[in-house]
Order: structure tokens, then C-alpha cells, then sequence
């Protein structure tokens, strides 16, 4: 019998064979046997109709076909390094596939320490790749076609080694071999120890990777896995990588809020104190404003109750502008029902309990007029509270200036609210009026977002909002 190997087939025929054996999850060499012996057992049926993916098994037992991903699909090469992150690999997996995009998977021998090729191919619906040197997939040069056949490389977690050796140009396996032969972007997600980021050689080795070209998402800073440890060195959380893989896909924003209406209350209230002058903040509105921008974005129907500000409304939502405390609350109040209600709005807690009618003039040898102070209602505690049309999430704000974490803690419990993203607003963070802005969230837990731009945290919270509402239907 003449010699016959896959790379003197035609380009549709390996397109075809690549396609068949990924759906029966077999190695090509594999299915070109299973092709050869159906072909012999069927008395001369053509090999092309054979290698044709079946529509649907045809007897018992037999290999249920894949549905493909959509023509056109972004396809991502996942690598997983090997840490203790590795675990939320396998959610990004899930993640990236709810958004249309077609994922393969490399898994180093270490990473097989903390999550197994079973798990991870049960989610991809395919075989995932460990071995540089695997005849099964290297007959044809398996480890080019993986480092060609993608959009981007994403490894996450990117440990310390991977990243040394990436920086280095080194090739010593199938990761870092396809690693070194692709020419699609590469997207790096380090995750390791605060004292091994902070280490000289690992700045020194990041230092040549962002030379390179090559982008990242975080690390983030937070508790680690070692006891009593605490650093900047948490890998991105998985919404924040898809983030990521979305904007250098170029993919269209998935509409995570379709369907869904949520409430903003934007910028600071103004208290009259007298027809021209008034108690206010520097609340700028760019947070809240950023926040319902970032929901219509996401398909919702959004009204945006704003207090005065000098920023520009975002399009596609609805905008109720308002002046004082009791004017927000019951544009808020006419609003519901919704499904979830943000409250970024950094509302005056007082107001003059007799604004004057005419303007307050000083006079020679008089007293200065004493101002008589009343508590504004309480918006997040009142929506927050209600027995009727009650959003499913309520969420606030604890813009703070000291003891951040206490302060916020007991907001969450005294207001009622589902979560409080609790920020920093001294003189010093820059945050009021600022474009930047750091968040920390308190819910059942305790999540602290890296710093990052007042738009990025917005598109933060949106993807966080729409998977609790997906969790708790």
C-alpha cells in the first residue's frame, strides 16, 4: 500500500478531518483509521462523503457530534499555567463560550496539578492539548496549527516561570513552543505570590514582555492563598479577563442586560439655602454617569436620575434631572419598578430647614444669620427597605474619607442594600471629580477591585450585576 500522511492531503480535506476528529474528540491519526475501516466495512463508499461531519449519530454508542462554533466565531488558545488560580481558568472557559467565542485549550504539566485535562475538555466539548511530543497530535505538526489557527493566546494563569520564560524566548514545551511561533497577540493574566511579582526578575521579565507588545489584565491585589498573605499578585477575576479578550477581539459587547431595567442616581444634590446660594459636594457625576452608559450598553432600559452636574448625559437612557434630596427621591420613586437600582448619587445628608425666599444679606453689626439644619431622607435606606416594588438588587455607594472598611460595613447592614461599593474620596485619592477611581465591594463577601478608570469600573459592575441576576433566577 503507498505511503499516504495528512500533509499531502488537500487544504479542505485536513480542514475537514481537523473538524471530524475534534467533534468525535479523537486525534486526526485516529480518525483517518476510523475513516479508512468505515470506508472498507461500507464496499467502496466515497472516503470524501466519510469524512464529512455526521449531522447526528447514526447507531448506538456511536459519537454525538459538537455543535460548531458560529461561522465566523473569534477563536481564543487558552493556556493555563500552573497555579492555584488555575481553578478560575475553568470559569473563564464557560465565560468566553456564553459570549460566542471558540476556545481551544494547552494545559502545562503543572497546571494538570491543579485542574485535570478531564475537566477542562468536558467544558470545551473537545480535547484539550498537554504534550509537546503527543504522536496523536503532532504528526502534522500540531503545535503550528494551534499557534496559527487563533485570534489571541490567553494564558492565565501567567505564573512567574511562564512569564520568565516568554521574556526569554524559551521553548522547552507545548506552551511555550506555540507561545514562541504565534503571531496572534498574546494576552497575559499573571498570577504568583506579591514578593515573587515585586521580585527584580519578574519586573525585569514584565518589562520585556510589555516591550514586546504583549498586554495584560491585572494582577490584583488581595488576600492569597498562602495564610496571612496579602499582595498585589491575585489573577483577574474571569469576567475581567473576558473583558479584556473582548476589547482586543474587537467583539461586540454582549447585551448581559437585555431585557433587564435598572435605576441610576447620579452626581451630588443641591440644598437651597436661599435663592442663590446652596449646600452641595464635589461630586462630579462621572461614576454614575459612567455606570448608566455602561448598562445601556448592556441592552437595559436605564433612567438616570441626575443631580446637577457639568458632565454629558449618556445616550440611550432616559435622564431625570433634579435638584435636591426629596426631588431625587421621588423621581427614584416614580421610576419603579425596576430590576436593579445603583445608587452612585453622593446626596446632601442635610438641608436648611427654612431656606429663605429672598437672598440672605449681610449687615453691618448684626450677627451672622444661624442656619437651622434637617436630615434629608435616607433614598438607599428607603428604597432599599420597601415591602412593594422592591428592586431585585439594590446597590450603594459608601464614598468615605476614613476607616473605609468599618464605615462601609455598617452601611451595608444599616441601610439594607444588597451591596456597597465602598471607595476613598479624601482630598489626596483624587476620586471626586477624578476619572479614577478604587473600589471595594462588600456583599456576602469582601471583593477589592484593582484602581482603574471611572469607566472600567463601570463596565466592572455591569458584568457582576448581569451574572447575579442570571444566578439568581
Amino acid at each position: 500500500m503507498a505511503s499516504l500522511t495528512v500533509r499531502q492531503l488537500d487544504d479542505r480535506l485536513k480542514k475537514l478531518l481537523r473538524l471530524r476528529a475534534a467533534r468525535s474528540g479523537r486525534s486526526v491519526e485516529d480518525e483517518v483509521r476510523t475513516i479508512l475501516r468505515d470506508a472498507a466495512e461500507e464496499g467502496g463508499s466515497r472516503a470524501a462523503d466519510l469524512i464529512e461531519p455526521p449531522a447526528s449519530p447514526t447507531k448506538r454508542g456511536a459519537a454525538v457530534s459538537r455543535p460548531a462554533a458560529p461561522a465566523g466565531a473569534k477563536r481564543v488558545l487558552l493556556v493555563i499555567g500552573g497555579g492555584i488560580a488555575a481553578y478560575k481558568s475553568l470559569d473563564l472557559i464557560r465565560r468566553l463560550k456564553e459570549r460566542g467565542i471558540s476556545v481551544r485549550c494547552i494545559l502545562t504539566k503543572a497546571a494538570e496539578q491543579f485542574v485535570t485535562p478531564l475537566s477542562a475538555s468536558a467544558l470545551l466539548g473537545e480535547r484539550v492539548f498537554t504534550d509537546l511530543f503527543d504522536l496523536s497530535g503532532e504528526f502534522d505538526i500540531g503545535h503550528i496549527r494551534l499557534a496559527r489557527e487563533t485570534d489571541l493566546i490567553v494564558v492565565a494563569p501567567a505564573t512567574a516561570d511562564l512569564m520568565a520564560k516568554l521574556a526569554g524566548g524559551h521553548a522547552d514545551d507545548l506552551a511555550t513552543t506555540v507561545l514562541l511561533a504565534t503571531t496572534a497577540k498574546i494576552l497575559l493574566a499573571p498570577a504568583m505570590n506579591p514578593r515573587m511579582w515585586a521580585n527584580k526578575a519578574t519586573q525585569r521579565n514584565l518589562a520585556q514582555l510589555i516591550a514586546d507588545g504583549i498586554a495584560l489584565v491585572g494582577p490584583n491585589e488581595g488576600e492569597m492563598a498562602e495564610a496571612l498573605e496579602r499582595g498585589l499578585g491575585r489573577m483577574a477575576e474571569p469576567l475581567e479577563i473576558a473583558s479584556a479578550i473582548e476589547k482586543l477581539l474587537s467583539v461586540q459587547p454582549m447585551q448581559l442586560l437585555q431585557g433587564r431595567r435598572v435605576l441610576v442616581t447620579s452626581g451630588p444634590t443641591h440644598e437651597p439655602i436661599d435663592p442663590v446660594r446652596y449646600i452641595a459636594n464635589r461630586s462630579s457625576g462621572k461614576q454614575g454617569h459612567a455606570i448608566a452608559e455602561a448598562a445601556a450598553a448592556a441592552g437595559a432600559d436605564v433612567t438616570l436620575v441626575s443631580g446637577p452636574v457639568n458632565v454629558t448625559h449618556p445616550p440611550g437612557v432616559k435622564v431625570v434631572e433634579v435638584e435636591t434630596a426629596r426631588e431625587m427621591l421621588q423621581a427614584v420613586e416614580s421610576a419603579l419598578p425596576v430590576d436593579v437600582a445603583i445608587f452612585a448619587a453622593a446626596v446632601a445628608d442635610w438641608r436648611v430647614a427654612n431656606a429663605g425666599v429672598q437672598k440672605l444679606k449681610k449687615q453691618a453689626g448684626k450677627a451672622t444669620p444661624e442656619l437651622s439644619l434637617v436630615e434629608n431622607p435616607d433614598i438607599l435606606a428607603t428604597i432599599a427597605k420597601r415591602k412593594m416594588q422592591r428592586p431585585r438588587l439594590v446597590i450603594g455607594f459608601a464614598a468615605e474619607t476614613e476607616n473605609i472598611n468599618a464605615n462601609a460595613r455598617a452601611k451595608l447592614a444599616s441601610k439594607g442594600c444588597d451591596w456597597i461599593l465602598a471607595n476613598d474620596v479624601s482630598p489626596q485619592s483624587g476620586v471626586m471629580g477624578g476619572d479614577c477611581n478604587t473600589i471595594t465591594v462588600r456583599a456576602s463577601g469582601v471583593e477589592a477591585w484593582k484602581p482603574q478608570s471611572k469607566d472600567e469600573v463601570a463596565a466592572t459592575l455591569i458584568t457582576r450585576i448581569a451574572d447575579a441576576l442570571r444566578g439568581s433566577k
